[in-house]
């Protein structure tokens, strides 16, 4: 299921197109999907630029394992994990904004939940992965990812509130949910509605993916 668009840009090949279910339109190398690469990519290079002077290095650290994070730039110089569960705390800011910059793969582990609390409707949470990025199985993931490569979503994964972008390479799906809408989210199981990321018109998003196919830290508080 892709609440959104769907497209591909360059190349033609979208395998499974029949078992997908989508709200959106299809952008099969029409014009609309070349913008959205080129606006991906733009994207991709304006969240790598932020600044690393005011980022929180958490390098070698598990996501699921340092406890509330803030809004801010995070920065992992190679791999980043999410094992378990990692809470966003948007602290009633309705443009807080999550940038994590990952140097390598971005790897979540079985049923690990990343989850964004006191949000308002422009909360904003982006990944950008400087090689691919894999959703464990049953994993619930929040946010927009930006992948220079590939994006896997294994059995049952699923993305709420954002989007699956991959520059050069597929996002591969399998028995997956990917809602670019938070009205159509499920609750975030703290009683609160999941906010919609802010319009990724922001940054010159538009599509939900450039490729689909059917076929995973010591506690740390961001003050």
């Amino acid at each position: 299921m892709i609440n959104g668009d769907l497209g591909l840009s360059p190349g033609a090949s979208i395998t499974g197109l029949g078992s997908i279910d989508i709200t959106g339109t299809v952008h099969n190398t029409d014009s609309v999907a070349q913008q959205a690469q080129f606006d991906a990519l733009a994207a991709y290079n304006f969240l790598a630029a932020q600044s690393s002077a005011q980022s929180v290095n958490l390098s070698g650290q598990d996501l699921g394992s340092v406890g509330v994070l803030l809004p801010g730039v995070y920065r992992f110089d190679s791999d980043a994990y999410l094992t378990g569960n990692l809470v966003l705390d948007a602290m009633n800011d309705p443009g807080a904004l999550f940038v994590f910059q990952i140097g390598t793969a971005l790897t979540t582990a079985s049923s690990a939940v990343l989850d964004l609390i006191n949000g308002g409707t422009n909360a904003s949470v982006f990944f950008q992965v400087g090689s691919s990025a894999t959703l464990g199985t049953g994993s619930l993931f929040e946010g927009s990812i930006l992948a220079n490569q590939s994006i896997t979503l294994n059995n049952s994964a699923s993305i709420r509130c954002g989007r699956a972008l991959a520059l050069n390479g597929a996002v591969t799906m399998d028995t997956n949910t990917i809602s670019t809408s938070c009205a159509t989210a499920p609750d975030s199981g703290n009683g609160q509605a999941i906010p919609e990321p802010a319009p990724l018109a922001l940054l010159g998003i538009g599509l939900i993916g450039v490729a689909a196919s059917r076929r995973q830290s010591a506690k740390r508080r961001n003050a």
